[in-house]
């Protein structure tokens, strides 16, 4: 006897039309899946199609720049020549220097915006800016910090003028070095060597510095010291009282760098071309123009790349995060690269 439901279907049929439900439902699960994966395949093709594009343009862009900058002796105009990051001389920037003096440049602008950089370096771009300012007209902002060797840059300027909150001074010079004894004496290394003088190669990260060494060392740093004391009383018309008091290192607002004689009067890009136009005969209304150094646009970092693609995308604070990485990738590169005697301020950076 064959059992019934109370709608009269046996169980064999019930089983049959559930059975049959739970394959339509599977089918039906399964091509949802299947458009679903479609999409996701579609978007990130679309993304991969739109990144390429995007590094394709670029690479385009940056590659114009390079080779179709615009002719900067054409015509008429104040050249803004930004020295930022450790300054180092490096020969690109004394170029650019050397290029602004035979151009139709009417004043310079030097925008500072660092915390120094090697003796050497800043000794020489300020030498070169003194050459520039005996055929044009040259004036130094300082934004955010312009300390040791970027002071010297700045007075090789006519005339300095910093905001209110600048970082000014750190008048002094540094030298340093690793003492790595008791990481060698933990690890169960000695290092020896035969040297044809007791200070050649001293000091050396190996072994304590002897008193011999540090004296060497000390005279090196006094007479590169007495030298920048010598430039800023010269420069800034300082007597031995008013050197003394800040030449100890100390860095000082932009507001106090003024009353201290440091710089010539508060204020930024715009103060400084009035100042050009007023005093120097500048020509009212003339157009600023970046001078940097040739394909200076196409130095273009992985992460900077990562982030332009980023903030395209919309994703603004993987962006954010990528670019600051790449800034301080190429700072971490620069201070490796320095050596010798340094002028630089070592201050905590500030929000």
């Amino acid at each position: 006897m064959t059992d019934h439901d109370s709608s009269g279907a046996t169980v064999d049929q019930r089983a049959a039309d559930k059975a049959d439900k739970t394959r339509i439902e599977n089918v039906a699960a399964s091509a949802a899946e299947n458009v679903i994966d479609r999409q996701r395949l579609r978007r990130k093709l679309r993304f991969w199609r739109i990144a390429a594009v995007l590094v394709l343009l670029g690479a385009i862009g940056f590659g114009a720049a390079a080779f179709f900058e615009p002719p900067k002796t054409a015509s008429r105009h104040i050249a803004r020549l930004s020295i930022s990051g450790l300054v180092t001389g490096d020969r690109e920037t004394l170029k650019l220097i050397e290029q602004i003096g035979k151009s139709s440049a009417a004043g310079v602008l030097v925008v500072i915006e660092s915390p120094g950089g090697t003796t050497t370096g800043a000794e020489k771009i300020y030498e070169d800016l003194r050459r520039l300012a005996e055929k044009k007209p040259v004036v130094a902002v300082i934004g955010s910090t312009g300390a040791s060797g970027a002071y010297i840059a700045a007075l090789g300027a006519e005339r300095i003028f910093a905001h209110g909150n600048s970082l000014v001074g750190s008048i002094g010079v540094l030298f340093q070095y690793p003492n790595m004894t008791r990481l060698l004496d933990n690890v169960g290394v000695k290092m020896e060597e035969i040297k044809s003088s007791p200070l050649k190669a001293a000091p050396n990260p190996f072994e304590p510095a002897t008193p011999e060494a540090r004296a060497a060392l000390a005279a090196l740093v006094t007479d590169s010291y007495d030298w920048f004391r010598g430039l800023v009383r010269e420069r800034r018309a300082l007597n031995d009282q008013e050197l003394a008091s800040v030449a100890d290192g100390r860095v000082f607002t932009g507001r106090q760098a003024v009353g201290l004689k440091l710089v010539d009067q508060l204020g930024g890009e715009r103060e400084a071309i009035a100042w050009l136009e007023a005093e120097k005969g500048v020509e009212a209304g003339l157009t600023i123009r970046d001078w940097r150094p040739p394909g200076a646009a196409n130095r273009f970092g992985i992460f900077s790349a990562a982030g332009v693609l980023a903030h395209a995308f919309g994703w603004s604070e993987a962006g954010a995060l990528l670019q600051r990485l790449e800034g301080q990738s190429q700072a971490l590169g620069q201070s490796l690269a320095l050596d010798g005697l340094v002028a630089v301020w070592h201050g905590q950076g500030r929000n």
